[in-house]
């Protein structure tokens, strides 16, 4: 299906079931983000990842923990709206310029506790949540929980709707996060 089925949505032109996640979230973001306007073709969808990603952002890790799992999301799915927004995001928590180039590369990360998050999530990923025991021993041992892991999978479900769903309607990076592109 092209991208072009998937319209940048106005508040007028968006399905009425979206109109209000649409105000709620151009209230918050001071404007209507692209991916939203084409999100909003689906309200449940939209609402859905909304509703996921607050769930998210209430767990138990802490925000560099869930940058990390966000970012190795956004750069596995190629999803070039998130890794823009979650670069800004991390910029905003003050994440180091060498954390934030080696999400971006996928490479190993310089913080051995950061780097347990990301090996962690893409395990969890290559084997259908079959992660093996050493895997989840390594883990633990940087101090994360066995909530932890299972918040972790909140956080891939969460983050697999958005880069998936982004990247389907090909929505353009916002001028506001030009700069994180």
């Amino acid at each position: 299906m092209p991208a072009s089925a998937f319209p940048g949505h106005t508040l007028e032109s968006a399905p009425p079931a979206a109109r209000r996640t649409m105000a709620a979230v151009t209230g918050k973001q001071g404007y209507l983000p692209a991916a939203v306007a084409r999100l909003a073709t689906s309200p449940e969808l939209l609402d859905g990842f909304l509703k996921s990603s607050a769930l998210f952002e209430s767990t138990t890790l802490d925000p560099l923990s869930r940058e990390v799992l966000v970012m190795t999301m956004a750069t596995g799915n190629d999803c070039h709206i998130c890794v823009a927004m979650h670069t800004a995001k991390l910029t905003a928590l003050g994440a180091d310029s060498g954390l934030i180039a080696a999400l971006r590369e996928q490479r190993e990360l310089p913080d051995e506790r950061l780097e347990a998050v990301r090996v962690f999530t893409l395990a969890v990923i290559a084997t259908a949540g079959a992660v093996d025991d050493a895997t989840l021993r390594t883990f633990l041992a940087r101090g994360y929980t066995a909530r932890n892991a299972l918040e972790v999978v909140l956080g891939i479900g969460t983050y697999t709707m958005s880069t998936l769903a982004n990247r389907m309607t090909g929505a353009p990076v916002d001028p506001q996060l030009a700069a994180f592109a």
